[in-house]
């Protein structure tokens, strides 16, 4: 069964949002195998996880508007607080993060952080993680 830069793009964002996925492992399997450029399974997973990570961002975004941010009760979501407060959108270069990486986007949507910013950050933490799990299975 052939899969596709769709279905990496698709586990990629799905990777990205609140719920779990494996984009990194099928990035490495469809890096193993060849049948695509290097760059091009690089740039739709990263694609993909950028595009569910500002769904994640707006989901905060709009919560905001709702709910003004006052105090944050699970552990996650107070870390993510402490970083987004101290470094700003710079911070969500660590999106890619497992378990951190979520509540950071979606903290920073939630604090109002510039969104310009938090893409470009956002899109270079998570570039440099899918360059890393190419590269190992080259």
């Amino acid at each position: 069964m052939e899969v596709s830069l769709v279905a990496l793009f698709v586990s990629a964002f799905i990777s990205a949002t609140l719920l779990p996925g494996g984009s990194e492992a099928l990035l490495a399997w469809m890096v193993h195998q060849g049948e695509y450029p290097v760059m091009s399974l690089v740039f739709s997973a990263t694609a993909g996880n950028v595009l569910g990570s500002l769904v994640t961002f707006g989901m905060g975004a709009l919560l905001r508007l709702k709910y003004p941010l006052k105090t944050l009760e699970k552990p996650q979501h107070q870390r993510a607080q402490r970083w987004i407060e101290k470094y700003g959108p710079f911070a969500l270069i660590m999106a890619w993060l497992p378990i951190i990486g979520d509540p950071l986007c979606f903290v920073a949507g939630w604090l109002g952080v510039r969104f310009s910013l938090s893409v470009i950050t956002i899109a270079i933490g998570k570039l440099l993680r899918y360059l890393v799990v190419a590269g190992l299975f080259l």
